[in-house]
């Protein structure tokens, strides 16, 4: 019979992302989740079987059945919830997804209520309706609901053109409304989005941002070797893209780009990582016989450091209309391992800013393929260390995940936000600079 620690915090989270997903919401949902464990909490995590970024359910999961996972102490349960997973998510298919995905967690909540009480609700959004299942157990059961924004999904759906109809949106604005009316706390990643979030609700806003394991993404010095490794030359100057493969990045003026510095025969591109318009990609590169434009799939996670130290420029690619709505989640890796990041963002954006203002990397404006190629090109050539030590060093004092969580966590049990870390703490930043100088 399976036995709950009663003397220990428990959390409940919900989310259609989660472990093992390398890339995007699962990866912090995920890496949350064991951080508590660690901590000496007690876990619960409804979740669908993972498919992100491939948008195809990972091996070994499969079928049409809930599936129980138990770690070995008995302090993590995973329940997973069967959905529906489009090869192609186009806007309709995408809803559906949602859809399918909230009527079988639906169930497991049900059945949960019958379980001892969470202290604790993490809901993660998107997709943003989750709140409503997340709502209706703590009313039940009189827990505590954070309810976690990390991609503004309505307006991102209005603004891609997914949602074009004036009265669903405003329909949804309404539903968003109301969860966050009945969450203890509303959190989100960013001071952008947080400034957006702040116009909605007049609940407590916690930031609580994308962190990044700082001991496991480093500099590493030997970048020429690392290079031959994966089939190019030391000279060679390698412009990365990794991540998700999908409609936000605008990844089609890369196509043309390389298309037209195919005279500078020492820059190669990569476009690293799986989604939807990767074959699209592939064949118009195919089509124009592209010889400096690689195709890789997202790499194992025990050797992504190396891979991200053997680049030279690594691309964090934006539409205008995604701005501030996405933080992108792969930026923290870039800045951990002092790569020279190359950001599409525009003027007034939280990457804007924060960029300009710790001068940690290269920010242009969004969607100006001239600027883009040119910019590229500049940053092949010439001393950047200054912005990668400084890309390093803000990783350390602002993306630390021990600090994030522990500085998250002792605000919930207090109730006081943090406005400064910790002593210990800070002694622990402190440390991480001064042996980054070294």
């Amino acid at each position: 019979m399976e036995q709950i620690n009663v003397a220990k915090k428990r959390i409940l989270l919900l989310g259609i992302n989660f472990s093992p997903e390398l890339t995007g919401i699962g990866k912090y949902s995920g890496e949350m989740i064991d951080w508590l464990i660690k901590d000496g909490y007690d876990c619960t995590v409804v979740t669908s079987f993972p498919y992100y970024p491939n948008w195809s359910v990972q091996k070994p999961y499969s079928g049409l059945f809930y599936k129980k996972e138990v770690n070995e102490n008995g302090d993590l349960r995973v329940y997973r919830c069967p959905l529906y997973v489009p090869s192609v998510p186009t806007g309709k298919k995408r809803i559906l997804h949602d859809i399918s995905f909230f009527i079988t967690s639906l169930v497991m909540m049900l059945y949960l209520l019958f379980k001892p009480k969470s202290d604790y609700v993490f809901c993660v959004a998107p997709p943003f309706h989750l709140g409503f299942l997340s709502a209706f157990y703590c009313f039940i059961k009189g827990s505590k609901m954070i309810y976690h924004i990390q991609d503004l999904q309505i307006e991102a759906a209005r603004d891609l053109g997914v949602i074009k109809n004036q009265s669903l949106f405003a329909m949804m604005l309404k539903m968003e409304k109301f969860i966050m009316k009945r969450a203890t706390y509303v959190s989100t990643i960013s001071a952008g989005m947080l400034e957006k979030v702040a116009l909605k609700t007049d609940k407590k806003i916690l930031m609580f941002p994308n962190w990044v394991d700082v001991d496991e993404f480093h500099p590493i010095n030997r970048r020429a070797e690392l290079k031959q490794q994966w089939g190019f030359t030391a000279a060679d100057k390698i412009v990365l893209y990794s991540g998700s493969i999908g409609e936000k990045q605008g990844l089609e003026s890369l196509i043309s780009i390389a298309s037209n510095f195919q005279q500078h025969a020492s820059i190669q591109f990569i476009i690293c990582g799986n989604g939807p318009y990767r074959n699209k990609l592939q064949q118009m590169a195919t089509d124009q016989k592209l010889f400096n434009i690689s195709f890789l799939p997202l790499q194992p996670l025990h050797i992504f450091n190396e891979f991200l130290n053997m680049s030279d420029v690594h691309l964090v690619l934006q539409k205008k209309n995604a701005c501030d709505l996405m933080m992108p989640s792969k930026l923290a890796g870039i800045l951990s391992s002092g790569g020279l990041a190359l950001v599409t963002a525009e003027q007034g954006s939280t990457l804007h800013k924060i960029i300009r203002e710790h001068n940690m990397g290269v920010v242009i404006n969004c969607e100006d393929e001239n600027l883009l190629a040119s910019t590229i090109l500049a940053c092949c050539s010439g001393d950047h260390q200054t912005r990668t030590l400084n890309a390093r060093a803000y990783a350390m004092r602002e993306l630390n995940r021990d600090v994030i969580l522990r500085r998250l966590f002792l605000e919930l049990e207090t109730g006081v936000a943090l406005k400064t870390l910790l002593p210990e703490v800070k002694e622990i930043k402190t440390e991480l600079v001064f042996s980054n100088q070294n």
